[in-house]
C-alpha cells in the first residue's frame, strides 16, 4: 500500500468508533497471524524461550492474540494522530503517580515496548504542559518516516532526538528538567549492549537507562501502557528508589527483571514482534533459524 493511501486510511479511520476501529484490527491481526510466517515464527520463538511452561497451544494461542493487539494498536494510531483533540484525551486516561511528572525534578521515563507506546506519549504531551523528549529511529521509507514524526511532535512541546545526538546532548536536557521518554528494552545491536537475562536467556540490551539516570542524577519512573475497551491507561508507576546502582550491568538486569512483572501482567500487549534474541553470546547459536 502505498504511503498516501495509508496515511488517508488513517485519516478516515479518524472518524470511525473506537469500537470498529478495534473490529478491525481484530480481522487484520488474525490476518496477519495466518499470512505472516516468518514473523509468527519470531512471536513464537520467543514466547517459547520467555514462557518454556506453557503448552505449544498456549504459546500459539497467545501469539495470535499478540497480533491482534499489535494491530489494534497500529489503527489506533489513526485517532491518535489525527481525530480530534477532545476525543483523544477522552480516550487517554494518565493514572497513578501522575504528580510526579508535574515538577521540574531531571526524569527518565522507562517506557517499556508495549502496543500503547504511542498511547503514553500521546497521552503525556496532551495533557501534562512540559517539554518532552525522547529518542528517535529514523524508518527506512521516507513516507512513513515524515508521518510518524508529524505524529509523535502533535501536541506540546517536544524534541525527538536522534542516536547520532549523543548522550551528552540528552543529559543536558535531562539537566535543564526535560523528561526522557526512553525505550531501551529492544535488541539495538551488539554495539554498547550488554548480555543480561531476559527472562532467564541472555538478551543483549543497551544499559542507557542506568547510564542517562546516573549522569544526569535523574529519577526514574516507569511508564506502562495499556490497552483498554475505552482507550487506553497510562500507568505512572513510583518512582524507583534503588536506581541506579554503581554497576550499570546490575542495573540493567534489574530493568529486566522488573520489565518482567509489568509484561507477566498483560503478556499479549508485549512487542514480541521484534527479534529480541537477534545477537547471541559468542558461541550460541541463531534462536530464529
Amino acid at each position: 500500500m502505498s504511503n498516501w493511501l495509508t496515511v488517508a486510511l488513517m485519516r478516515a479511520l479518524a472518524y470511525v468508533p473506537l469500537p470498529w476501529v478495534r473490529s478491525l484490527g481484530w480481522l487484520l491481526g488474525h490476518l496477519l497471524y495466518g499470512v505472516v510466517r516468518e514473523r509468527r515464527h519470531i512471536v513464537c520463538v520467543n514466547l517459547r524461550l520467555c514462557f518454556p511452561q506453557r503448552s505449544p497451544a498456549e504459546i500459539h494461542s497467545l501469539a495470535r492474540r499478540v497480533f491482534v493487539r499489535f494491530a489494534q494498536a497500529w489503527l489506533d494510531r489513526s485517532w491518535l494522530w489525527h481525530g480530534s483533540p477532545c476525543v483523544v484525551r477522552n480516550r487517554l486516561r494518565l493514572c497513578g503517580e501522575v504528580a510526579a511528572l508535574e515538577g521540574d525534578e531531571p526524569t527518565v521515563l522507562f517506557a517499556p515496548h508495549f502496543v500503547g507506546l504511542d498511547a503514553g506519549w500521546t497521552a503525556m504531551t496532551q495533557q501534562l504542559p512540559r517539554s518532552w523528549t525522547t529518542i528517535y529511529t529514523q524508518q527506512s521509507n521516507p513516507g512513513m518516516d515524515r508521518w510518524i514524526q508529524q505524529g509523535r511532535q502533535r501536541f506540546g512541546t517536544v524534541r525527538l532526538f536522534r542516536r547520532a545526538d549523543g548522550v551528552r546532548t540528552i543529559v543536558g536536557s535531562l539537566r535543564q528538567g526535560h523528561p526522557l521518554y526512553l525505550l531501551p528494552d529492544m535488541n539495538f545491536g551488539p554495539q554498547e549492549s550488554v548480555f543480561v537475562p531476559f527472562y532467564g536467556v541472555s538478551a543483549a540490551t543497551v544499559p542507557s537507562l542506568s547510564r542517562f539516570a546516573r549522569l544526569a542524577k535523574a529519577q526514574v519512573i516507569p511508564v506502562v501502557s495499556q490497552m483498554t475497551r475505552r482507550g487506553y491507561d497510562i500507568h505512572i508507576l513510583p518512582a524507583w528508589t534503588d536506581f541506579p546502582g554503581g554497576d550499570p550491568i546490575a542495573d540493567t538486569v534489574q530493568m529486566n527483571e522488573r520489565l518482567q512483572g509489568y509484561i507477566d501482567a498483560m503478556p499479549e500487549q508485549y512487542y514480541w514482534v521484534h527479534k529480541r534474541f537477534k545477537n547471541r553470546p559468542v558461541g550460541e547459536p541463531d534462536v530464529y533459524r
